[in-house]
This record gives structure tokens, sequence and C-alpha cells, in this order.
């Protein structure tokens, strides 16, 4: 069990539920979302634009929160399919979990700690997304997920990205010709 999960005390939570690769965990306009903790697995977050163009928002591996903030803290409808890119097992967290859990001064310390380090990540990709180039995205995907490039296609990196999959194809060449 990694970090985040001893502070959530996962181990206790109730809510495991398994998915095959391809399945959904939640789609849009549902009415009832939640925070997802990926026990097992990968997941990826997105949105699809009016084109029929896809927007992968975030992945999640194992040891990773993912879910539609704006629709669990607002009660909202989700606006984001999450799906499973990998057989996956996930603990659905419910809005109250930490006061259901009952979780001590420590633990919920430590899961705001967490979460702000996250936001700063996100925080971090918007920034970058706004006016960096396609190269650092592409080196700053490599230091927030070193597990993923074996683990996900490239054409969803580059829609991570906001490149074109043939652009990724010539950085990544550059780099291995770099080293």
């Amino acid at each position: 069990m990694n970090e985040l999960g001893k502070i959530l005390d996962i181990e206790t939570a109730p809510n495991l539920k398994r998915f095959k690769k391809g399945e959904f965990i939640q789609q849009p306009k549902q009415l009832k979302a939640n925070a997802i903790y990926i026990k097992k697995g990968l997941t990826r977050s997105y949105i699809i634009d009016s084109t029929g163009k896809e927007h992968i928002y975030m992945f999640a591996s194992e040891g990773w929160i993912t879910g539609d903030i704006e629709a669990v803290e607002f009660n909202e409808p989700t606006t984001l399919y999450i799906d499973c890119l990998e057989n996956s097992e996930v603990i659905v967290l419910k809005k109250d979990y930490p006061k259901e859990a009952d979780l001590s001064k420590d633990k919920l310390l430590q899961n705001m700690k967490k979460m702000s380090r996250n936001l700063g990540k996100m925080q971090r990709r918007i920034l970058m997304l706004i006016g960096s180039p396609a190269v650092d995205r592409y080196n700053y995907f490599l230091e927030t997920y070193p597990e993923l490039p074996n683990r996900v296609p490239q054409k969803m990196i580059a829609s991570y990205l906001g490149i074109m999959p043939q652009t990724l194809s010539t950085i990544r060449s550059k780099i291995a010709k770099g080293k």
C-alpha cells in the first residue's frame, strides 16, 4: 500500500469495485459523483469536445485519486468520462468519507498536504499548457507519471499534452538522439 492509501486508511474502505479494461467508472451527466482512489490499475479522465475530439484531463494509476471535482463538491452532474485503461480495482470515496472514517487530526492534515500537492501539480500543468513548449510539457509528463509511457498509447499521451501524435513522435525521437 502506498503513502496515500495509508494516510486515508484505505484498507478499511468498504467500497472496493473492480472494472475491466475499457469499462467506464463514470460518464458525463451522471447525477452522483464520487472521488475514486485507484488501488490497482490505470484510468483516464477526459472530455469529448463538440467536434468529437478527445481531451485527456488526467491519468490515475495506483495510489492516485481521480474524479470530477466540481461534480463531487457542488453536487452537479458530471462532465468527465473516466474509464479503465487496464483492469482496475478502485475504492469509491464518498464526499463524507473522511468524516465516516473518523480519521485522526494527523491523518486529516496529511490528507490536506497530499491534496495540496496534487492541486499544485494541476496548477503547474495548466500553466504549462498555456505557455510552455511541447517538449517541456512532455518532460513534465514524464516527471509526473514516470511509469506511464510504457502503459499508455502515444496518441493518449499526445492528447494529454495538447499536441498531435506526430509532434510527440518527433519530441521523443529528439530526446532519444540527445541521450
